[in-house]
C-alpha cells in the first residue's frame, strides 16, 4: 500500500503509552451512556459484562495482534487490504469512517443537552443550538490542524478533570447510602436479560465499547511499539471499571421515571452528594470533556480519509499534510460534511418549532452503532486471514495462543451481528420514535451509507483504470505538503 510507504515520512512519531490512552478514553469512554442502561434495570449490569466479555476483552487481543503486525495509519483499513483485498479494505476503512462523521455531530449535540441541564432555559431557540453545535464543530478543526503534539497536550490535561468528574460520579451512589437514604431503584428484581423489552440495552451496551481500534488509526504516529499494549490494557481496564460504577451510582441515586438517558450524571452527583452546585461544576466539566472529545474524533477519524488520500480512493490533495505535519485537508473535509446535516437539521427543517435536541442525538447514535459494528465484524474476521498470507509476521507478534485469537474472533464477529440485529429491535428513545419509524430511519441511513461508499469505491477504480498503474511511492519520496513540497 502506498499509505505504508509515505504516511510514515509525512507525519510525526508523537504520541506516547500516555497519549494512547488519553485517546482511546476519549473515544470509548462516553460516560452518559450509563444514563441509557438505566432502562435494563439492574440487568444492565449483565448486558455490560456479557458486551465486555464478547466484544471489549476480544476487541483488545485482536486489535493488538493486527497493531502489532501493521502498525501503520489507518488501522482497519490497511489490516482489512492486507487480509481481505482492495475492496474489503476500502469497506472496512468506509465503515469505520462514517461513524467517526456521526460522532462528531452527536458529541456537540450532547454538549448543548448538559448546557441546557447545567444552565435552566438557555440555549431555548433551535438556531442557538446549531450555532453551539456548529461553534464546538470548527473549535475541533482547529485543534486537528495545528501541531499534534500541542492539541494532544490540550486533552491530556482535560483528562485530568474529566478523571476527577467520574470519580465523583462513581461515587456519588456510596455518598447517598451513606446519607442515610435507601437505594432510588429496587435492584432485587429485574436481573432477566432475555426480557424482550430489555435485549436492545445490549446493543447499547455494544456501542457504548466501539472505538478499541481507533487510537490506531494514527498507527504511524505511534512512537512506540508498546504502547499499544499499554493503551489497550489500562484503557480497556478503565472503560470497565468507569461504566460499571457510574452505573451503579446513577441506579442507586435516580429514580427510573426521572431518567432521561442523557444527562443524568449531573443529577446523580447533585442528588447524591446533595450539592447542586457539585453537580453543575462535573456538568460543566463533561462540557469540556464533549467539547475536547469532538477534537480527539475529528483528529483520529481524519487519518481514515488521509489513507484513502494517498491511497488514491479520494483526491490525492486529501493525502496530503500542511506545515504542522497533520493532514489538514481531511480534517477540512470532514468538518464540512458533518456541518451540512447540522445546517439542515437545526437551521432549516427545525427552525421555528418545538425541537427535541434528543430525537436527531439518538437517531445519528444508533445509525452509527449500525455501520460501526458492521465494520467490527470485517475486523474480527481479518484475523483468520492475515495467517495465512503473512504466517512469519503473524507468528512474530502473536503473544497469545493462536486458540485464543481464533475464539475472540467468533465471540467477536457473533457480539457485532448481534449488536445490528439488537439495534433495530426497539428505539432507545421512544418518546422520539416508534419502533417502526426508529426501523425505518436506521435502515435509511445505513443504506444511504452503503451507497455512498461504493460509488466513491467504483469512481476510484475507473478513474485507476484510465489513469494506469499509480507511481511508485517510497520511503524516499519528498514529503508533499497542502501549498506546495517541502
Amino acid at each position: 500500500m502506498v499509505s505504508e510507504e509515505i504516511a510514515p515520512v509525512l507525519l510525526t512519531r508523537t504520541l506516547t503509552s500516555f497519549d494512547m490512552v488519553v485517546i482511546f478514553i476519549g473515544i470509548v469512554l462516553f460516560i452518559v451512556n450509563s444514563a441509557g442502561f438505566q432502562f435494563a434495570g439492574p440487568a444492565a449490569f449483565i448486558y455490560l459484562l456479557i458486551a465486555y466479555l464478547t466484544f471489549l476483552i476480544p476487541g483488545c487481543f485482536i486489535t493488538a495482534q493486527l497493531g502489532r503486525m501493521f502498525p501503520e495509519e489507518g488501522s482497519i483499513y490497511v489490516w482489512t487490504q492486507k487480509a481481505l483485498g482492495r475492496f474489503w479494505g476500502f469497506f472496512a476503512g468506509f465503515v469505520a469512517w462514517w461513524p467517526g462523521l456521526a460522532a462528531i455531530v452527536f458529541a456537540p449535540i450532547l454538549v448543548v443537552a448538559l448546557l441546557q441541564t447545567v444552565f435552566t432555559g438557555a440555549l431555548s431557540e433551535t438556531w442557538q443550538q446549531g450555532v453551539v453545535i456548529l461553534a464546538v464543530l470548527w473549535f475541533s478543526c482547529i485543534m486537528s490542524i495545528i501541531k499534534q503534539r500541542v492539541s494532544q497536550n490540550y486533552v491530556n490535561f482535560q483528562f485530568f478533570f474529566y478523571a476527577a468528574a467520574l470519580f465523583v460520579m462513581s461515587i456519588a451512589g456510596v455518598i447517598w447510602l451513606f446519607r442515610g437514604n435507601p437505594t432510588a431503584n429496587d435492584l432485587s428484581t429485574g436481573w432477566n436479560p432475555f426480557k424482550s423489552a430489555n435485549v436492545t440495552v445490549f446493543a447499547f451496551a455494544f456501542l457504548a465499547l466501539l472505538g478499541i481500534e481507533v487510537p490506531l488509526n494514527m498507527g504511524a504516529e505511534v512512537k512506540n511499539e508498546k504502547s499499544i499494549r499499554q493503551y489497550l490494557f489500562w484503557g480497556g481496564l478503565i472503560v470497565m471499571v468507569a461504566y460499571l460504577a457510574t452505573t451503579w451510582s446513577t441506579m442507586v441515586v435516580v429514580p427510573l421515571d426521572q431518567v432521561n438517558g442523557t444527562t443524568d450524571a449531573i443529577q446523580t452527583v447533585k442528588t447524591g452528594f446533595g450539592a447542586n452546585w457539585l453537580g453543575d461544576i462535573v456538568g460543566l466539566i463533561l462540557v469540556w470533556f464533549f467539547v475536547s472529545n469532538t477534537a480527539i474524533y475529528n483528529y483520529t477519524f481524519a487519518r481514515l480519509l488521509f489513507v484513502s488520500g494517498l491511497e488514491k480512493r479520494l483526491p490525492a490533495s486529501i493525502g496530503k499534510v500542511n506545515k504542522n505535519k497533520v493532514p489538514q485537508n481531511a480534517v477540512l473535509l470532514q468538518t464540512i460534511l458533518a456541518s451540512i446535516p447540522v445546517i439542515f437539521i437545526w437551521f432549516i427543517f427545525g427552525s421555528g418549532k418545538d425541537f427535541d435536541v434528543n430525537v436527531p442525538y439518538f437517531a445519528m447514535l444508533a445509525s452509527a452503532n449500525v455501520i460501526w459494528a458492521i465494520s467490527m465484524v470485517v475486523l474480527f474476521s481479518d484475523i483468520f486471514f492475515v495467517k495465512r498470507w503473512f504466517p512469519d509476521k503473524f507468528e512474530e507478534a502473536r503473544r497469545v495462543p493462536e486458540g485464543g485469537l481464533k475464539l475472540a474472533g467468533v465471540l467477536g464477529i457473533a457480539a457485532s451481528v448481534a449488536a445490528v440485529i439488537l439495534t433495530f429491535w426497539s428505539p432507545w428513545y421512544p418518546p422520539g420514535f416508534t419502533t417502526a419509524q426508529w426501523q425505518f430511519w436506521l435502515a435509511v441511513i445505513t443504506v444511504i451509507a452503503l451507497v455512498f461508499m461504493l460509488v466513491i469505491y467504483f469512481v476510484s477504480e475507473r478513474r485507476a483504470h484510465r489513469g494506469g498503474a499509480p507511481a511508485t511511492v517510497t520511503a524516499d519520496t519528498p514529503p508533499v505538503v497542502a501549498g506546495g513540497a517541502e
